[in-house]
């Protein structure tokens, strides 16, 4: 009886151990709905490989389908409809784009039109690095898992005839044409165009792979579905406008709709498994990848592997204290920042040049997928603090991007340019890294890149086109009624304030002067009769008639993207005294700005404002405001459910919001080494640092009640054994090691 009850209290206490691991409060279904567009498929940190469930086509029972709306994800939790797993996808973006290579188990008798062969579903479960769902239509557990550039799924089918398709017509993407050569009976290699993000039509690109079966099949063959004939053509083509299967024909094929399938017959609860390696270079490389990468192993040691790669990794940040509910949106937040940008080399080092044909080879890491009009506001400063030796090759890439292609990256795709929304993304993210300590690339050519971007005239200019008026005006007029213009030169005044601080730490003295000072042109847009910025007319004057709520809810506003006068007003983090004196001082600046928190006109779903919160504590006697704003808006929008993100997730920028502000700290001015503080979530967060980078170990973060504070906001903070204010320097906060906040 002892024995037994010893037995069953170690099963409860290893149970409860198992339970604290940071990868075991990741809930991947977090931000699957609400325009989340985060998706709950397997992958590893920052990996190439994902292999995510494809609901979003195929059935009227869904309530959003990508072919009848603007759509930019593989997976909505709300859909019920499933046509296989997508290999290789993006995670929280706005545009269509990958999600391909559709793998798809059935039974029964062969049919090769999604719209029949897809299935409802129910039991989904999700962890990291590992997915299942069960088939109802066809009684199969589907399930997968993946390595940095290989997916591995695992079918459960019942007695009888069950069959596997691969369909290469569909996907998210806007590209159509792919080719497809049998291997073997057990392997197929092929290639599939990708591309157009964002509708850039040039910026396409191929994905070759190579897929296994651990089975051999009874039968297998190819499908295309036909163009539609007219006429005589149509009478005698019985296949015109149909799929039409080949399964006496076995050398190569290629078309816009195309497929494989293999037939089996299958035993009760046979398992078979279906491997995926893929190449942005080529199809030996792909097959080199799935080699070296799987090397023979079957599912659940490929499983482990990824679920202990997310638990160290996430085990970077320990937090304490909290509810189960917070700890849970932490570590998701943080699972999410970990997709993107995500590895492009295969593992022999070899990659596909920026905006070029050649094949060149790395010796570090090369990364794509630089969402960097979001993510350089958070998500490279939380990689810099947590994961630096991997933000080092992240600015390492995007200088090579400059070798390669003459201009650093702003949207850039798997070596496209897509050039997506405005700005000079990449120099505050570079000038941020090298004035944190991590200086181990070139400067020199960094300085080169930026310099060019920031003075090249217009006409040649790919970052900024309209550099032009903005360098002799100090602002870009207003040239068509819905051009972004004032969103333009914002993006732009926040690089340049960057490359000044850099230019003055490298000794440039005028190159300083002359970068701060047009960073200080934002003052042209002040319009004291709204209190807001305000478009500028090329003739100098305020654009006219001004609603400054216009482009709420996405709707098209004069001079601004994506947002209104409310959302960038506050948008000049480099001089928030400077804004606060053109609006009369402290009292109206705070004034105004709790006034678009209290009539609801903070976005907390897009990027231009989502740093208001913090600027607060820019002023004695405000703080309370920051801790009290930032709290609220963490329980209102980020919740431990699919609709638990405001919004879409911008490659993991909302998740970075997210993280900062529940340790304490946010980097509210990209490019400027300092965090302004606020009321942590949790009792205690220990941060684990890179020795190679940082002095300290760790850097422990502490919330100490304090008997004589009644109101429960923080009233002192101490970092080390010093007392500091509300605005800390990165250098002095990881070498002090400690920040203890006194509520």
């Amino acid at each position: 009886m002892k024995k037994l009850l010893f037995n069953v209290m170690f099963t409860v206490l290893a149970g409860a151990a198992m339970a604290q691991q940071p990868v075991d409060y990741v809930d991947p279904f977090i931000g699957t709905t609400n325009f989340g567009t985060c998706n709950p498929g397997a992958v590893c940190p920052n990996g190439l490989m994902s292999v995510v469930p494809f609901n979003v086509m195929g059935s009227a029972d869904n309530k959003y389908d990508k072919d009848a709306r603007w759509w930019s994800t593989p997976y909505e939790y709300t859909n019920s409809y499933f046509t296989g797993f997508a290999h290789v996808n993006l995670s929280g973006v706005g545009c269509p784009e990958l999600g391909s290579l559709l793998l798809m188990p059935t039974t029964g008798e062969l049919d090769v039109d999604y719209k029949n062969y897809g299935s409802k579903y129910e039991k989904e479960t999700a962890t990291p690095g590992y997915y299942s769902i069960y088939l109802k239509k066809y009684n199969v557990l589907a399930e997968a898992t993946a390595t940095l550039r290989s997916g591995l799924a695992r079918f459960t089918f019942p007695k009888g005839k069950s069959n596997i398709l691969l369909n290469l017509g569909e996907g998210l993407t806007n590209e159509t044409g792919a080719f497809v050569r049998k291997v073997s009976d057990t392997e197929i290699e092929g290639m599939k165009l990708l591309g157009t993000f964002c509708y850039n039509p040039q910026a396409v690109f191929p994905i070759y792979f190579v897929m296994r079966v651990s089975k051999a099949p009874i039968e297998s063959g190819y499908w295309k579905k036909q163009r539609e004939m007219q006429g005589v053509e149509a009478e005698w083509d019985q296949h015109s406008g149909k799929y039409k299967i080949y399964d006496k024909y076995g050398k190569d094929i290629a078309g816009d709709d195309i497929g494989v399938w293999f037939t089996y017959n299958t035993s009760e609860n046979e398992e078979i498994e279906v491997s995926v390696g893929v190449s942005f270079v080529s199809i030996d490389n792909a097959r080199e990848n799935l080699d070296k990468e799987q090397a023979g192993r079957h599912f659940a040691a490929i499983h482990q592997e990824a679920r202990e790669k997310w638990n160290a990794d996430l085990g970077r940040i320990m937090v304490e204290g909290g509810t189960k509910e917070q700890k849970t949106v932490f570590y998701t937040a943080l699972y999410h920042t970990l997709i993107h940008p995500n590895i492009l080399q295969d593992v022999n080092g070899q990659y596909p040049s920026m905006e070029g044909d050649e094949i060149l080879t790395t010796k570090g890491d090369r990364y794509t997928v630089f969402s960097l009009w979001d993510t350089y506001r958070n998500l490279h400063q939380l990689m810099t603090l947590v994961f630096p030796e991997r933000q080092i090759e992240m600015v390492k890439t995007m200088i090579d991007m400059y070798r390669e292609h003459g201009w650093l990256p702003k949207w850039e795709l798997y070596g496209r340019e897509t050039l997506t929304m405005e700005g000079d993304p990449s120099l505050p993210v570079i000038v941020d890294t090298w004035m944190k300590g991590l200086r181990d690339f070139d400067i020199n050519l960094a300085y080169e890149a930026m310099y060019k971007s920031a003075t090249m005239p217009g006409k040649d200019n790919l970052m900024r086109p309209d550099i032009d008026d903005y360098i002799t005006k100090g602002y870009v007029p207003l040239m068509e009624q819905y051009d972004n213009s004032v969103s333009h030169a914002l993006e732009y005044y926040i690089a340049d304030y960057a490359l000044s601080t850099l230019a003055k730490e490298l000794g440039k003295k005028d190159d300083a002067k002359m970068f701060y000072n047009r960073s200080m042109g934002y003052k042209n847009y002040y319009c004291k009769e709204y209190g807001t910025l305000r478009p500028i007319l090329p003739n100098g004057e305020f654009y006219s008639p001004f609603d400054p709520k216009q482009g709420e809810n996405f709707e098209p506003s004069p001079g601004f993207h994506e947002g209104n006068a409310w959302n960038y007003t506050y948008y000049v983090p480099h001089d928030v005294k400077g804004l606060a004196k053109l609006m009369g001082g402290k009292k109206k600046f705070v004034d105004k700005l709790q006034m678009i928190f209290d009539k609801g006109y903070y976005d907390p779903a897009n990027e231009p404002d989502i740093a208001y919160p913090y600027l607060f504590s820019y002023f004695k006697g405000e703080e309370w405001r920051t801790q009290k704003i930032v709290k609220m808006l963490l329980e209102k929008y980020f919740k431990p459910t699919p609709d638990g993100i405001p919004g879409n997730d911008d490659a993991g920028t909302m998740s970075a919001w997210a993280i900062f502000s529940m340790m304490g700290f946010y980097p509210d001015c990209p490019g400027v080494p300092e965090y302004t503080l606020t009321a942590p979530t949790f009792d205690k967060i220990t941060i684990s640092l890179n020795p190679k980078y940082y002095k300290q170990k760790q850097l422990v973060i502490e919330v100490v009640d304090d008997e004589k504070n009644t109101d429960g906001y923080i009233k002192r903070i101490e970092m080390g054994n010093s007392s500091c204010g509300y605005r800390v320097k990165h250098n002095s906060l990881v070498e002090s090691g400690t920040l203890r906040f006194y509520k």
